[in-house]
Parts: structure tokens; sequence; C-alpha cells
């Protein structure tokens, strides 16, 4: 064990605290209950103070360590922002940055290397696990203090060590190196007389450094150590091993290279749709996400997310951005939408076979599971720069495959629902134009002349259209089609003011096909609570009326609206105080948009809902529209 600041060692001499840092590291970021710390340090003899004992110790690696320093104490401020020691109410964490444990770091360059071996990629794989090999400097943890923790972690690490240094030899067989390997595999075939994978590797480049007796001597010894020791007979590999040595069989000799899944290209993919309009109303969002994504981790690439109401530009400001964000990107920019035609979720398995094509990798080396062409894809991403933008992200179970491993990397993701993951560094969230920015987004489609004609009632389009870009593009689209008509002809069609059918390029059903897929996409219980609350004539709702209303519990419906805020068809704002302090509030063209999807036949036993009468306060007071009888009616559950 040992610890270093700026190349100074603060390792802990006393063993108690030894054993409690070496504890919390190898748990790095999550909470070790009290207990177990306890078991550990005492097993089953703890002294009678052992609180106060455990405290001291917390409170001596704080002062050693400089982790969550006091105020009064000197030298505070020279610990890594990453690095903490943080008190919880059933014990203790020590969050640090991954890169800072060389536990992290080998366990991650072991998986890389393991990738690459399966790849083919034999030069990449021994430079890689030789690289994790050298970050060890004895037997893990020997100089702690084992409780039940460590000593199975310890065992753990070792057989980790195994691994790697077997598919280390494993590549530098590969490449020929039988000669380099002799001394190294014999001192290990001596200390571990029963390891059969050893003995077999000492055999087989023994073998071909022409020194076949030799390498049948060596399974002879093999097979004598695993009877005297174990009451073992050698196992089948290595019984097939020594009849190939016996009879020299070709299959024993160096083995052709196999080409590892590189990407040779002269043009890279550039897969980002292309800008559209010109953004109106966007900049600050804009500066913004470029800053999110030019915020290089250590560890991994910025993922950055973009959320907002259906209608608000999430897609237009995405491609924007990319576009002008792609200059450091110069081996890839890939772009996927994460629901398919049909409106569903699209699996991240296909998405990442899609990427795998395009980057050249042949059909017959893509993988067939999710985890194997995640390995694939973060194997070639590691050493390059790469944008990958998601549109229309559901879950964060689709993103989190797609991520790439290069913190050269970056994703720019929009997403249906609000997104919560430690993966994502930074969210974006795009709102309403406001009046100006609404006009000035219509001046741009009808030119200065027709909105001067009538400034005022471009205003009132753009509050009808709530300042959604997708609606106004839509209002000043039908315009365009319709130079003859003023301005307000349109507002009095949106209103249906106008006599016979609205026509169906209404801001709200330019909307409908958004929201109508959010809704598909939430829960039925969710999804009946939006069918009921948007055919009301109010803009805004407490916890306890609309519970009310959809006859279920207070806690039950602030769940509900809850969910609709993660989704994006509510907003939550504060409310007037006690008992309500949050109301919750639809956009008139999300509502507009949600009374007309289909009515479900359990929405029937609040039919007086569904006239979408005038509701006055004191009928939600009374938790009911269209009279007391409403009240005697059955509950709408899901």
């Amino acid at each position: 064990m040992e610890v270093l600041r700026h190349g100074v060692a603060l390792t802990p001499s006393a063993p108690k605290l030894r054993t409690v840092l070496s504890l919390l590291a190898v748990q790095a970021s999550i909470v070790v209950r009290t207990d177990k710390i306890i078991e550990e340090l005492w097993e089953d003899n703890p002294p009678a103070s052992v609180t106060t004992t455990l405290q001291t110790y917390i409170y001596q690696l704080r002062k050693l360590l400089r982790l969550g320093t006091p105020p009064n104490m000197a030298g505070a401020g020279d610990t890594p922002a990453d690095a903490a020691l943080r008190t919880s109410p059933y014990g203790y964490a020590l969050i640090l940055d991954p890169d800072m444990l060389d536990t992290m770091r080998f366990e991650r360059l072991s998986d890389q290397g393991r990738r690459e071996l399966e790849a083919g990629d034999m030069n990449a794989a021994a430079e890689t696990l030789s690289h994790a090999l050298r970050l060890w400097r004895g037997p893990a943890l020997v100089d702690v203090g084992h409780g039940p923790v460590l000593r199975a972690e310890g065992l753990r690490l070792e057989e980790m060590y195994k691994n790697a240094l077997e598919r280390r030899i494993e590549a530098d067989l590969h490449l020929g190196r039988h000669h380099e390997l002799l001394g190294e595999l014999t001192r290990l075939a001596a200390e571990q007389s029963t390891h059969e994978g050893f003995q077999a590797k000492l055999m087989l480049a023994l073998h071909r450094a022409g020194r076949r007796s030799e390498a049948l001597k060596i399974y002879q010894r093999t097979r004598s150590a695993l009877a005297t020791e174990l009451g073992l007979d050698p196992s089948s590999e290595l019984e097939q091993l020594h009849r190939a040595v016996l009879a020299a069989d070709e299959s024993l000799a160096l083995p052709r290279p196999r080409t590892p899944v590189r990407i040779s290209r002269t043009r890279p993919p550039r897969q980002l749709p292309p800008e559209g309009t010109a953004l109106v109303g966007r900049q600050p969002q804009v500066s913004a996400l470029l800053a999110a994504l030019s915020a290089r981790q250590h560890h991994a690439p910025p993922v950055v997310v973009i959320t907002g109401p259906p209608g608000s530009g999430k897609s237009a400001l995405c491609k924007k951005v990319g576009h002008r964000a792609n200059g450091p990107y110069t081996d890839a920019q890939l772009y996927a939408r994460l629901v398919d035609a049909h409106g569903r979720p699209a699996d991240p398995r296909d998405v990442l076979a899609a990427f795998l094509r395009a980057l050249d990798v042949p059909e017959d080396r893509i993988p067939a599971t999710l985890s194997e062409r995640t390995h694939l894809f973060r194997t070639w991403t590691a050493d390059r720069h790469v944008l990958v933008t998601l549109d229309d992200v559901v879950r964060t179970d689709q993103l989190l495959p797609l991520v790439p491993a290069s913190p050269d990397c970056g994703v720019l993701v929009t997403a249906r629902r609000q997104l919560s993951a430690p993966e994502v560094t930074a969210t974006v969230e795009v709102g309403p134009l406001n009046a100006e920015e609404g006009l000035r987004l219509l001046t741009n489609v009808l030119g200065d002349h027709r909105i001067a004609q009538d400034e005022a009632t471009a205003r009132e389009l753009v509050r009808l259209c709530d300042g959604l870009p997708a609606a106004l593009q839509a209002a000043a689209a039908r315009l365009q089609l319709r130079p003859h008509w003023p301005i307000s002809k349109l507002i009095k069609v949106l209103r249906g003011e106008t006599m016979g059918p609205r026509p169906t390029g209404n801001h709200d059903l330019v909307l409908y096909p958004s929201v109508e897929l959010s809704y598909r996409l939430m829960p039925p219980a969710v999804q009946s609570a939006f069918r009921v609350l948007t055919r009301l004539d109010v803009s805004a709702f407490t916890p306890r009326r609309a519970a009310r209303l959809l006859r279920i519990s207070e806690p039950q419906t602030e769940a509900l609206l809850d969910e609709l805020v993660e989704f994006q068809l509510m907003t939550a704002e504060p409310g007037d105080g006690e008992p309500d302090p949050l109301q919750y509030r639809f956009l008139p063209s999300v509502r507009a948009a949600g009374r007309r999807l289909p009515a479900d036949e359990r929405d029937a036993l609040l039919s007086p809902v569904y006239q979408t009468v005038p509701a006055t306060r004191s009928a939600l007071d009374d938790g009911c529209v269209g009279g007391p009888a409403v009240a005697k009616r059955a509950p709408v559950s899901s």
C-alpha cells in the first residue's frame, strides 16, 4: 500500500489506519457501512469504545490526507477536487477519481487488453497488458492487516493479475516471442507447479524454440505434481498438447497473424444531418453546449444532454451544435435516432451494428451480442476523436452502450425524457421563445413587410403557439402557402372560430406526433392521468386538486405529475405555499395535442371531464367537474 501526493509519500504508518484506508479505497465512491469497517478491524472482538475509536481513525485520515478538512485545520486545499472522505448516516465513502487508484487503472487496462486480444490485435494487447502489469509492485495488500473483505479483495486482485499475465504471454506467443518468454515462463512454472496454464505455455515455447525433449519433461513434471499435491490427472487440454508435441503436430507452429479489426479509410464517416434553417434565440444554449463538449474529462468523454418540451427545437439545436463542434472530431462523426420508424425505442445493439458498419468493420466481424459490440466499439474509439450524436434518446440503457471510450470523444444527446446517469456531464434545457424571438422567427420566414402590416396580431400568433419554434414554423409555412391571408385569419382558424373542419396543419397537430410518441412511452397510469387532465380548461394543477380529479391519493398523484414533468409534457413551479408548495402546468399546445388522443374505455368513468367544460376553482376544490354526482363514480387508475 502506498499513498502519494505530488510524488510525496503520505502512507499511514499505523496498522489500523492502513486497514481503514485500504477498505475504503477498494470500495471507492461506495458507502462502506460502519459495522463492516468494525468487523474488518476487530472481527468478533471490538473494543468497548469502538465508535469513538473509529471516529478517531476517520479524523486522522482526514488530517493526514486533507480529505474534508475542517475549516480551522491548516493545509487544506491541495487535495484534488475529486478526492473526498464523506460521512453518511450509515458509514463512510472515499470519493476518488478512478485514475487515482492503481487497482482501477489496472482493471481498465486489463479489460482493454482482453478486448484487443479477442479482436486479434496482438501488438496492442501485449503493449496494453504489459502496461497494466507494470502497475504491480508486489502481492496485493501484502502490508495491510486483513479482515474478511480485504482478504477476499486480495484474492480477487491476485486472480486478475494471473489472468492478465496469461493473456500477455498468449499475445507474446502469437507474436513469435517464445525465446524471450522462456526465462519468465520457467520461473512461473517452477513457482506454481500445478498451474496448468503456465506449464502449457512453457511447453509450447520450448517446442517452438526447438527444445521438444525439455517440453516433454515439463509435462511429466506437471503430471507428477498434480498427482502428488492434488490427486488429479492432467486436464484434457494439457494431454492434447502433450500428444501434439510427441507428434510434432503442425498446429503448434507459430500461427499466422490474425487481421485485427482496424479501420483504414480515406474519408471518415460524417453522418450528421444538414443544419436546416437558422436558429433564433438559441445563442446562450449553443454557447453552453459547445463549452460543455469542450470540457475534457480525465477518464471519459463529455456526455451533453439537451432537454425541452415537444416542439422546442431540440433536434435542430443538436444538429447546429454538432456541425459547429465537429472540428476536433477528425476520426468520425456518427449519428443515430433512438426511436425507430414505428415510434418504438431503438435497440442500441442495432445502432452499434450500424456504427461499426460505418467504420468499415466487415459484417462477419461484427459480434452478435450487445456487450461484445459495445466492447468492440470502445476498443476502436479508445485512442480516437469521435463525435456521437444521438437524437430522441428515451432511456439511459439506450445511451450508455453508445458512449465511446476516449476522453477525446464527445457525445451530444437530445432526450425525450429527462435523463440521470453518472456518465452525463451536462444538461442544457431548451424552452419556448420569448415574444421578441418568436416575432423574429416569423419575420425570417414571412419577411419584414408582412409582419409590419400587423405586428400586434403577429405577437398574438406567437403567444397562441406558446413560443414553440415547431408550432411557429408550421404557422409561418401556412401563411406562406396563403399569401392572401392576413395573420388574423390564421389566428381565427387556430382558435376554431371559422366554419368547417380545421385544417390538418394546425400547430397542435404539428406537435401531436411528438406528444403522442412521448405518451406511448409512458406507463399506463401516467397515460391515464395525461388523458384526463388535458381535457380540463385549467392552466395549472396542484397535487391536491389533481388527486381529487383522478380519485387517487395525493402521493400517487404527485408521482404521476412528476413523471409527466420527466417526460417534458408538464412543467413544475412554486405554488402558493403550504399545503400546495408546487403546481404543475401544461403548455396550451401540449394540452391541445393531448385532447386529440383516443379515449380509453376506463376514461368513461370520468365522462364529465371529457366534456371539456370550463372548470371553476370551487369545482376543483370539491374534487369534481360537472357536479357532486361524479364523486360517487369508481376511481380511474392503472
